[in-house]
């Protein structure tokens, strides 16, 4: 089992070590594997690479998406790829990659931007990134469930423009977790953290909803396994952490804004598609429910213009879940181990199995 609290020592020693034990007939190999790095990782993942002497890699050495153009050019031939959530690996792109392309590494928990059937059919590998992002990610949920629920960039504003006058009763109140059910929909790894952060808040009640109930996770928070619409019925704050798949997209629609309280919250650190965007702007506008925290969206970046933005009672961070330095050297070093396991034909670290 993948420890999220593994040292980035360790990671090294994983990809390194590893590969150390090849012998003469393929260290005298005339080539080595040809990788393509899609984007200027952190440095831990691109030290892991350098440090093999196992591979040979080129990187598009910039904190944008490499484009589309560039991408079909640059992957022919190679053998490993090295990828983000910003690169849609199709059946355009692997054909075009060609036979040599046997192992894909996402630095990502998500796959949904990969097409699983065309790399199963071509009989390639797969290694993605989940558990080394929990605690960033639950960290961040945290905060943004507080800073939609009391209001936080509103009070911000209005401290900065004029808007703090005398004392009032009700101005800017917004709502506590002490006493309150949270729902969860999604209990694996994130769900169970988040939920372990909330305790201290003196949350009433935790509840959630999964394809199937998870009872050795929800045993460790006392959460209660309930239908979708118990789900939405029942939550003051509802933490959408699930993953997007056909089953997920679009899962948080009007059907389930319409069962909400009035004064419900709704964070979503999770992928934008599980949401239907337009429906919640209508439940937003109308007052159905009371807020929502959004880390993801889409598209993305959502639209400076989007109605969404106008809104005092959504607040909206440009998907940064993941964003700590810790965090994102792990990913990277867990990438490039992965990478580098998968082409010399040795289990990864974290290999998703098709």
């Amino acid at each position: 089992m993948w420890n999220s609290r593994i040292s980035l020592r360790s990671l090294q020693q994983i990809a390194v070590g590893a590969h150390g034990r090849l012998d003469a007939m393929q260290r005298a190999k005339s080539t080595l594997p040809r990788v393509y790095v899609t984007r200027k990782v952190p440095p831990e993942g691109l030290k892991i690479l350098r440090q093999s002497g196992q591979v040979e890699f080129e990187l598009w050495d910039s904190d944008d998406p490499v484009p589309r153009s560039e991408l079909l050019e640059k992957v022919k031939g190679v053998d490993g790829l090295l990828c983000m959530l910003t690169e849609q690996i199709d059946a355009e792109l692997l054909d075009t990659a060609g036979p040599n392309l046997k192992v894909l590494s996402t630095m990502s928990v998500g796959f949904d931007h990969i097409s699983l059937d065309e790399i199963k059919k071509r009989g390639i590998r797969l290694g993605h990134t989940p558990d080394v992002l929990t605690d960033a990610v639950a960290e961040l949920t945290i905060a943004l469930l507080l800073t939609t629920s009391r209001r936080l960039i509103e009070a911000t504003h209005e401290a900065k423009t004029g808007g703090w006058g005398t004392w009032r009763t009700m101005w800017l109140c917004g709502y506590e977790l002490a006493n309150s059910t949270v729902g969860i929909l999604g209990l694996g790894r994130i769900g169970l953290a988040i939920a372990e952060r909330l305790k201290p808040f003196k949350v009433k009640k935790f509840i959630y909803t999964d394809v199937t109930p998870r009872p050795e996770l929800a045993s460790q928070i006392n959460a209660e396994y309930v239908s979708l619409e118990q789900l939405a019925k029942e939550s003051d704050f509802l933490t959408i952490c699930c993953a997007l798949t056909p089953e997920t997209q679009g899962i948080c629609n009007r059907k389930l804004f319409s069962q909400m309280k009035s004064n419900a919250i709704f964070i979503n650190t999770s992928r934008g598609g599980v949401v239907n965007q337009e429906d919640l702007l209508e439940a937003l506008s109308t007052g159905q429910i009371a807020a929502a925290g959004l880390d993801v969206t889409t598209p993305e970046p959502l639209p400076t213009d989007h109605p969404l933005f106008k809104l005092k009672n959504c607040v909206i961070l440009p998907h940064i879940a993941s964003a700590s330095y810790a965090t994102r050297n792990a990913m990277s070093a867990l990438a490039a181990s992965n990478l580098l396991a998968g082409l010399w034909g040795e289990p990864m670290p974290k290999e998703l199995k098709l």
